[in-house]
C-alpha cells in the first residue's frame, strides 16, 4: 500500500467507504464513510472529532474488525484491520464500559486479561504496575461498584493496557469526568506517549483534544474534512491573519488616548489607578488586528515612552475550526 509518510504508521486507511442498506421493503442506502484516507504515525496521540452521525464510530469499528468496509483498505500496525495479528496489538476502551458489579478492581483486571488470552502469571506481573500508573494503588481490592466514574474510567484504561498493546483506541475517555478526573486521564495518556505507545481517541470535548493530541482529524457526513496539527487546522480553516490583542501598559487612560496615530477601535480601560510614583496601569484591547498592526501599535506606544508590561494575542480555537468545518459541510 502506498503511503505518504516515511515514518512507521500505526494506522493506514486509504479510500475507505462503508455503506449500510436499510429497510425491508424499500431498500435505502446510507453511506456512513465516503473515501476516508488518513495516516496515524506510530507514537503519536491522534484525535478524531466530528458531530453525531459523522462516521467516527463506524471508522473505529472498521479498525477493530467489528465491521468490514464496503470499499478501500485499512491497516493497523501493518496488519489488515480485524485480523487476529492486529487485534492482539490493540487495547480498546469503549465508551461507557460497564464492569460486572461483583468484581473488585483486581478481579476485573484478571477477567479482561483472560479474555486477552493472558496467563495468570502474565496478569500478576502487570497488575501492580498498572494500578500504580492509573493511580488506583490501594484500591484494587475494593468493589468496582463503589468506584467513582473517574476510577472506573481509569480501571478501563488499565484493562486496555493490560496486554501491553502498541495501539490504544479510546472512545470518549474523559466523557462525564470532573476536571480532576480529566487531568488524571491526561497524565496517563502522557505517560503512554512517553513509552512510545500510539493513542487514537474519539472525543467531543474539544478543549481536551487541544491539550492532548499531536494531530487531529475532523469528520462530517462520513467524510474527512480536515486533518493536521491544531496550528495547521487553524491556518487552513480560519482567518488566522486577524485576531484580538490585549496589552497591559504603564500609563493612565488619559495619556494613552492622547497618543497620536492609535488605530481605530482601540479600547482603553484602567486596571490600577496608581498613586505616588507611577501613572497607573491600563489595558489596551483591539478586537481585530494582524501582526503588522500589532508591530505598529507597539512602535507607537514606545515612541510615546509608554512601557509595555504584557502582550496577549488570542488565536482562533479548535472549537472555531470545528464549527467552520462542520458548518461548511452542512451548507
Amino acid at each position: 500500500m502506498a503511503t505518504t509518510s516515511a515514518e512507521p504508521l500505526a494506522i493506514d486507511v486509504q479510500q475507505l467507504s462503508k455503506t449500510y442498506r436499510e429497510g425491508l421493503i424499500v431498500r435505502r442506502i446510507h453511506p456512513a464513510l465516503k473515501n476516508v484516507s488518513l495516516e496515524v504515525k506510530a507514537g503519536e496521540v491522534f484525535g478524531l472529532l466530528g458531530p453525531n452521525g459523522a462516521g467516527k464510530t463506524t471508522l473505529i469499528k472498521v479498525l477493530l474488525g467489528i465491521l468490514h468496509p464496503t470499499n478501500g483498505i485499512a491497516q493497523v500496525l501493518r496488519q489488515p484491520a480485524g485480523s487476529k495479528a492486529a487485534r492482539r496489538k490493540i487495547g480498546y476502551l469503549p465508551e461507557n464500559l460497564v464492569f460486572p458489579r461483583h468484581h473488585t478492581g483486581r478481579s476485573a483486571l484478571y477477567f479482561y486479561g483472560r479474555l486477552s488470552e493472558m496467563t495468570d502469571a502474565q496478569i500478576a506481573a502487570r497488575e501492580q504496575e498498572l494500578f500504580d500508573l492509573v493511580s488506583l494503588q490501594g484500591r484494587q481490592n475494593e468493589a468496582v461498584r463503589r468506584y467513582s466514574k473517574g476510577m472506573r474510567q481509569r480501571l478501563g484504561l488499565a484493562q486496555a493496557m493490560l496486554h501491553d498493546p502498541d495501539l490504544l483506541i479510546l472512545d470518549e475517555p474523559t466523557d462525564g469526568l470532573d476536571p480532576m478526573g480529566r487531568s488524571q486521564i491526561r497524565d496517563v495518556l502522557d505517560k503512554l506517549k512517553q513509552r512510545g505507545k500510539t493513542v487514537f481517541l474519539n472525543s467531543h470535548i474539544l478543549q481536551e483534544v487541544e491539550l492532548i493530541c499531536d494531530r487531529v482529524a475532523i469528520m462530517a457526513l462520513g467524510q474527512l474534512r480536515g486533518i493536521g496539527t491544531i496550528d495547521e487546522l487553524i491556518r487552513s480553516h480560519t482567518d488566522d491573519q486577524s485576531s484580538s490583542v490585549k496589552l497591559e501598559v504603564l500609563a493612565s487612560p488619559d495619556r494613552i488616548n492622547q497618543v497620536p496615530g492609535l488605530p481605530q477601535g482601540v479600547l482603553v480601560e484602567e486596571i490600577d489607578f496608581g498613586g505616588l510614583g507611577h501613572e497607573g496601569l491600563s489595558r489596551i484591547a483591539l478586537e481585530s488586528i494582524d501582526q503588522s498592526g500589532v508591530d505598529l501599535l507597539v512602535d507607537i506606544l514606545r515612541q510615546a515612552n509608554i512601557s509595555i508590561l504584557r502582550i496577549e494575542r488570542a488565536r482562533p480555537s479548535l472549537e472555531q475550526v470545528f464549527m467552520n468545518i462542520v458548518g461548511a459541510a452542512k451548507s
